[in-house]
Formats: C-alpha cells, structure tokens, sequence
C-alpha cells in the first residue's frame, strides 16, 4: 500500500483541507474495503479494477470520480486487484458550493459534472505513474473553480473556529467567533453542507479518537474522553460504536494487528 497526502496551494485552504493518493493491490479475488466516518466530504476519482458499493444485498458500480460525503456509519466498497485513488478531502461546508451543486445528505453521491472529463487525461498520467502531474492538474482545476466562487466569511469563520477546536467548541461559541447569531449561523451551516454544526461536530471529535487509537491503540479512552470533551468515557464510547459500527477497544485491538499502516480513513475488512 502506497499513500500521501499533499498541501493545497494558499488559495484552496479554505475550500480544501488536502489531495492525496493511494494505490492498494488487493489481489485477483474480490476484495472489501471499509470506509469510516470523518469530518470531511471527499471528490474521489478512482483507476485501475472497478470499484463498487455494497448496496440492497448486491454490488453497484460506481462512477469516478464521486463525492464520499459525511457518513454516520461505515460505507463498504468493493474491488480487485489494483486500485488508486485521488482524493480531494474538502470542508464538508464548502464542497458543494465549490461543485456548484446543492447540498444533501448523501453519504455516497454520484453526480454528473464537468469534473468527470479530467478523468481521461488523470488515467493517462496514472498509468504513466506522474502523479506530480496528476496533482498538477487537479490543483488547476480547482484554482479555476474557486476563482469563481464566493466563500461566505461567517461560514469561512466557524470553520476556522470548528477546525481549531476539532469539534469541542459549543454552537454559541461558533456562531461568535463568526460574528453571528446560533439561528443564522445554523442556517446557513445547513444550506451549505447539509447537516448541522452538531453533526460536523461529533463527526470531528470521532475523526480525533479514531485516529489516536490508530495510532496509539494502548491510548486511555477515559483520558481521551477527558481531553476530546466527551462527558464521560461512556459517553465517549457510544458515540465512538454509533460511527464505526464497534467499541473503541474492539477498534484499538485491530489496530494493533496492522501495526506499521496508516490511517487513510479505510480498513481493509
């Protein structure tokens, strides 16, 4: 497995937390793969087998590129051999606006859009293995696009505020780092992004305790319900089961059994 993660340039910070690509060889059999819930939407193009979802007990291919949106529990794809991916990790407030496409709650979005017609001209640098040019154009691309739009300042504000608490800022203290009232930024944060600020939220503070078991699995969950302002560690742990479908130390024991992977926001099932 092979996976980076690159910066925006400084005029897609505020649209795009980061790009970044993974190839997996999962063999000729097919294989699943889990996606778990974070704080983002994400543009995938994919290349290489088919990828597919699990859907009403059978496969549904789907298309690239399309949106991975908020989810509130794991999504599985499937696939065979191959697979790399370009992701576009954006601000879940931000993408559709920077698609130019209504907001919505749908976990898995396949939409049509010009987008779609990079996809030839990425697969030939794929296939080439230039990813630097696959970025290259990709950056372009939405260089052109967010020079076209408007961000609105009281959306971009919570978000900075949203980001730097990593989800553990109460709504009120939101809405007055944005200059604004709870009704009116509510308002708006829903337009955008489709889901509350609550929503986003916990999704963030999950992303957190997700991550820090990853990576440190023999973590304290009562500490870390402490440090991530969960009520409580039960609090923290029905929270951490009603988004990744499993306790907090069932995730931590799985962790320790692929000990040298990263976190790229999938698990191989």
């Amino acid at each position: 497995m092979q996976h980076q993660e690159f910066e925006p340039p400084e005029e897609l910070r505020d649209t795009i937390k980061c790009f970044w690509y993974t190839r997996i060889d999962f063999g000729a059999l097919q294989s699943s793969f889990e996606i778990l819930p974070d704080g983002y939407a994400e543009i995938i193009f994919h290349f290489g087998s088919a990828c597919s979802i699990s859907y009403n007990g059978g496969l549904q291919p789907l298309p690239s590129p399309f949106i991975m949106g908020l989810l509130n529990q794991p999504v599985i794809l499937n696939t065979k051999n191959r697979l790399e991916i370009i992701g576009i990790r954006c601000f879940p407030w931000t993408v559709f606006d920077l698609l130019g496409l209504p907001s919505g709650k749908d976990g898995v979005r396949i939409f049509e859009h010009p987008i779609a017609q990079l996809q030839s001209t990425l697969s030939k640098w794929i296939h080439a293995d230039r990813i630097d040019e696959v970025l290259a154009q990709v950056k372009q691309y939405f260089l052109n696009e967010r020079s076209r739009i408007a961000i609105d300042s009281m959306l971009f504000k919570a978000g900075v505020a949203l980001r730097e608490a990593n989800g553990t800022m109460p709504v009120s203290q939101i809405a007055a780092a944005a200059h604004a009232t709870v009704r009116t930024l509510e308002r708006k944060f829903k337009q955008s992004s489709g889901y509350t600020i609550k929503d986003v939220s916990g999704l963030m503070r999950f992303e957190q305790v997700r991550n820090k078991l990853w990576l440190y699995p023999n973590s304290n969950i009562a500490g870390l319900a402490h440090e991530l302002g969960y009520t409580d560690q039960s609090h923290l742990s029905r929270e951490f089961k009603r988004y990744s479908g499993t306790t907090p130390a069932a995730f931590a024991r799985k962790a320790k059994q692929v000990i040298g992977n990263d976190f790229v926001a999938f698990i191989q099932a």
